[in-house]
């Protein structure tokens, strides 16, 4: 069952008609959070794609609506979800832009993709917000950024913020901050992934066996981040709380150290950060 609060901040969305434009995995995602947590009915979510082939494979799976083009969609939709890739977003707002209605939400999941650049794309006074999902999202485990653009109103960013709920954590943040939020979750879940090979390729050098290190590692990683999400401790108080004198884990912690561990992660963050400002256009 979803949260009780997230119910709660769904209600006004119970009447709306989310309308999905693109339907890869992102969209996707999203749809089964949304129904999932019982924030929309699938006969209040339309979908619209290139590809007939993923737009069969949603309303098989799913039981959405699909729309027969762009316009459709977003002639019967409350709310827009641009769910397609950065390099086509242009072509997209060229084609459906000047359809869009004062009284719509425009919610865009575009990598990279200012508010301003779709604003100036859109009519006058365009309500729309950005945001910065990650991949966990296709699992319910997401982290989410989202900014309102200059026309979004406060309960514009609520709406989405319960769009986004439905699929993980998720944070309002000043849109400038978003290249940062791709140099961590957005491009974290990489780094991650480069640590539980890592730790399952140390378990294999000490004798394991493949699947069993990489289970240990996948889950250790999983429960050490459940622990911290609900016990709101400081990570390194849980991690002096495993921690002995002369055992295990500091030795362990010890070798991290001098292998550069944390600095590499905190310069990870970082040049993913500034590599998100250099492809962001301005």
């Amino acid at each position: 069952m979803p949260p009780a609060n997230l119910l709660e901040a769904s209600q006004h969305l119970l009447v709306s008609t989310i309308g999905f434009l693109g339907a890869g995995n992102m969209a996707g995602a999203l749809v089964k959070g949304l129904l999932s947590a019982k924030v929309v009915p699938a006969s209040g979510i339309l979908v619209s794609d290139v590809s007939a082939d993923r737009l069969s494979f949603f309303h098989e799976t799913h039981g959405v609506r699909i729309a027969s083009d762009n316009h459709a969609l977003v002639r019967e939709s409350d709310i827009v979800v641009l769910a397609v890739k950065p390099q086509v977003m242009g072509k997209v707002l060229e084609d459906m832009g000047g359809k869009v209605r004062s009284e719509q939400l425009v919610i865009s999941v575009a990598a990279g993709v200012p508010t301003a650049v779709i604003e100036s794309q859109l009519p006058q006074g365009a309500r729309v917000v950005r945001s910065m999902p990650n991949a966990p999202a296709t699992v319910l485990a997401g982290a989410t950024a989202i900014a309102r653009g200059s026309h979004a109103t406060l309960r514009d960013l609520e709406v989405a913020r319960t769009l986004f709920a439905a699929v993980g954590c998720v944070v309002s943040l000043d849109e400038s901050l978003l290249d940062a939020v791709t140099g961590l979750s957005g491009s974290g879940p990489a780094y991650v992934m480069l640590m539980i090979e890592a730790l399952a390729d140390g378990g294999v050098k000490v004798g394991l066996p493949r699947d069993t290190a990489l289970l240990l590692a996948a889950q250790t990683v999983c429960g050490s981040a459940k622990l911290l999400l609900d016990t709101g401790e400081h990570p390194g108080r849980l991690k002096d709380m495993v921690t002995s004198p002369g055992g295990t884990s500091i030795a362990g912690l010890a070798a991290l150290e001098s292998g550069g561990l944390r600095s590499a992660l905190i310069n990870a963050v970082e040049a993913a950060t500034l590599r998100a400002k250099a492809l962001t256009p301005r």
